[in-house]
């Protein structure tokens, strides 16, 4: 192992030290930006360790941004201070230190409700009802539903309340994660409002402006796509399959064969002691009577805050003619909109949790369940357990931002999109999301490169073929679909996407584990959504005819091709 390691550091590292001999920092990087997500994704999957894989990601980025072939230790120096800045810089953003607050102030509330009894008293009412492995994969799909405005609070929340169902009927951690992660950005990706819809809302306007139509109503745009993320609702779908036909493939059902079969819901091999964040320190006294109570008031208090939030955040925010409107009539739908598109949701959910998990301590402590110091105690644990996925968070930050400075989207995008058959357009730019987001870990980042080319490029092509087969207008929003459906899929293939990082913690399933158990259903659901989906949508096949067929393939696929893994 060692040795191949090496030999694959080797094989990695030489162009860039090649490199060094000639660079004078004004050439461009060109495949050379390619070598930090190469690194960091390979190395992740070689290695199982996602935080040596992002720093050695973000290493050999920064050697490329500031190697210089007159005196290599100098340059080492300058690749130590550059990649210092940017694990600092990422941290002083002001959006990824309310989602490090956001991840560590729930985890804190998680740890309170458990001491509480709560989780236990939900796992012990849906223990009643979810009798099987099917239904308890059911209730986790649907409780997705459920926290449908944020993707990371979706995985924070439904992942420890459900974990303790799902360890009962020995469904393994590795299809918990699956359905979690497989649940929060597709939702999330669909809701009419979310903290997603006003930076998607802002990239279709802007991309509209550039083709000369700057007055478009881009929600209608946004609502148009809906039937067209393909992806997004095959994948949905897969996930109430596979639970309701107790079939699996690949090494999901390998790790569903051992979690039913040997007991182990985690991978012996990998589990630690850091993903049993239910450990004795959080479990409840003796004699304290568990109510559900104790965790739906935290939870419920925390959803109802952080939709007034986005309001009042939001509002705020609003400028020119959209806060006129607002100030007209602030309570229309089109109004709530606006301003939850708006609202900085890093903040509101952080904002949100601290007072959950204020009401939580109260209800503690007026039940007497612990004293203040307890709770204390008990909150501060909980955050501890959570810093892990902080520091990952910022590692995949540091990379995504080392790979701006080299440039790495846009070569891809050059690289990649030589081509625009009017037929295939949908499908490149589906692909093409993929694979950026699949190399940055970021679903926003890759909405936020394609978008601004795929509308002029989907409008161009149009214009230029003449499009006997689709109207242009729907030719464009197919496009649009593709670029938010793919940015989603390459994010859940990525070991470096953010949202992956927060389900396998939510889980305390191994990232790794989790990824490559997720990769082979995604990709699955990716070949489906493009064969299925947008190959035929762009020669003019309805979508209410390309829907039910992807759904019929998805479920023929799982019912006859996955393998049961239940006792006889």
């Amino acid at each position: 192992m060692n040795k191949i390691l090496k030999t694959f550091l080797v094989v990695v590292l030489l162009p860039v030290v090649l490199f060094s001999q000639t660079n004078d920092n004004s050439t461009s990087y060109e495949a050379l930006s390619l070598l930090p997500p190469l690194v960091a994704i390979v190395l992740a999957f070689f290695t199982r360790n996602v935080i040596f894989s992002l720093f050695m990601g973000i290493f050999v980025g920064a050697f490329v941004l500031n190697v210089s072939g007159e005196n290599i230790f100098a340059s080492l120096f300058n690749v130590f201070v550059d990649i210092s800045s940017k694990m600092v810089g990422s941290m002083a953003d002001s959006w990824n230190a309310g989602i490090i607050l956001q991840v560590l102030t729930i985890g804190g509330m998680i740890a309170v409700i458990t001491k509480m009894g709560g989780p236990r008293a939900i796992a012990q009412y849906l223990a009643k009802r979810a009798k099987t492995p099917a239904s308890a994969q059911i209730y986790t799909w649907i409780m997705g539903f459920f926290i449908f405005f944020d993707d990371y609070a979706n995985s924070l929340i439904v992942g420890p309340i459900m974990r303790p169902v799902t360890d009962k009927l020995k469904v393994s951690r590795e299809k918990l994660a699956f359905v979690i992660d497989a649940t929060a950005a597709p939702i999330a990706g669909l809701a009419l409002i979310s903290t997603w819809v006003g930076y998607e809302l802002s990239l279709i306007k802007d991309a509209y402006a550039a083709i000369g139509q700057p007055d478009i109503n881009a929600f209608a745009i946004f609502v148009e796509t809906i039937p067209y993320r393909f992806y997004n609702i095959l994948m949905l779908a897969f996930v109430f399959f596979s639970a309701y036909f107790l079939r699996e493939f690949g090494p999901m059902h390998k790790a569903a064969v051992r979690a039913h079969h040997e007991g182990h819901v985690a991978n012996p091999e990998t589990a630690t002691s850091i993903m049993n964040q239910e450990n004795s320190f959080m479990l409840p006294k003796e004699g304290v009577t568990y109510s559900i109570y104790n965790a739906i008031v935290p939870i419920f208090v925390l959803i109802i805050f952080a939709f007034i939030g986005f309001y009042i955040n939001g509002s705020t925010a609003l400028e020119g003619e959209i806060l006129k409107s607002f100030e007209s009539n602030p309570y229309s739908f089109s109004s709530i909109r606006d301003a939850f598109g708006s609202a900085d949701a890093s903040i509101v959910i952080f904002e949100a949790a601290l007072l959950a998990s204020l009401v939580a301590i109260a209800m503690g402590l007026k039940q007497k369940i612990f004293n203040l110091h307890e709770a204390i105690e008990t909150w501060v644990f909980g955050v501890k357990a959570l810093v892990i996925t902080a520091v990952i968070l910022i590692l995949a930050w540091s990379l995504s931002s080392v790979m701006k400075d080299l440039g790495t989207a846009t070569y891809l995008v050059t690289l990649l999109s030589d081509t625009t058959p009017q037929v295939a357009l949908p499908s490149i730019i589906f692909i093409l999301g993929s694979i950026i987001s699949f190399s940055t870990g970021t679903s926003y980042g890759t909405m936020g490169i394609l978008m601004p080319l795929t509308i002029p490029l989907a409008n161009a092509v149009g214009l230029h073929t003449g499009l006997e087969t689709v109207d242009l207008h729907n030719y464009i929003v197919l496009n649009i679909g593709a670029v938010l459906t793919g940015a989603i899929f390459g994010d859940h293939c990525s070991p470096i996407s953010d949202t992956s990082i927060l389900s396998s913690m939510a889980s305390s399933c191994d990232h790794m584990d989790h990824i490559s158990t997720q990769l082979y259903y995604a990709l699955f659901v990716g070949v489906v959504a493009v064969l299925v989906g947008y190959l035929p949508a762009a020669y003019g096949v309805s979508v209410y005819v390309l829907l039910p067929l992807g759904l019929l393939v998805v479920a023929l696929v799982i019912r006859f091709y996955g393998k049961p893994y239940l006792k006889a």
